[in-house]
């Protein structure tokens, strides 16, 4: 036959190319940030993107104490947690939050973004945040990308 064959390529872990890249979050909005970020880390920028594979960026967000909310959203936005005992439910603000553990409000928007399975947790791992303008991962030099907000 002369005719040209078109066949979709289907990433596995052997093939897929994983970058490092660095993201700063200073003035962004959190949840613009997080969208894009967790699209990142899932490998939906892609075109090699494969539903089943861990093919997604190591994505390192510095600055992450600097990240906006909109509105009133610093006050009346609740993180609510439960312990698993009766009457242990615990509700904590962003502004509270922000003092407890500068890195967590980033780290709860990603993960609730990406899939809520065992691909979702093994994706989880590639995201490193850090509250101020320095990282660990000088070595592997990611490579500093601007996202539009």
């Amino acid at each position: 036959m002369d005719h040209i064959s078109y066949k979709t390529k289907s990433a596995n872990r052997e093939s897929v190319q994983k970058e490092w890249v660095l993201v700063d979050a200073d003035g962004k909005t959190l949840g613009r940030l997080a969208s894009r970020v967790a699209a990142m880390i899932r490998g939906k920028h892609k075109p090699s993107f494969t539903p089943h594979v861990d093919c997604g960026d190591n994505v390192v967000v510095i600055n992450a104490d600097k990240v906006c909310l909109t509105g009133e959203k610093w006050d009346k936005k609740q993180y609510i947690s439960h312990t698993g005992y009766p009457g242990s439910q615990k509700v904590i603000t962003p502004r509270k939050l922000k003092e407890k553990s500068p890195t967590r409000m980033m780290e709860h928007a990603v993960k609730g973004m990406i899939p809520k399975n065992r691909l979702g947790r093994r994706i989880f791992h590639n995201l490193f945040v850090y509250a101020g303008p320095t990282h660990d991962h000088a070595a592997q030099q990611p490579k500093s990308v601007t996202l539009k907000d």
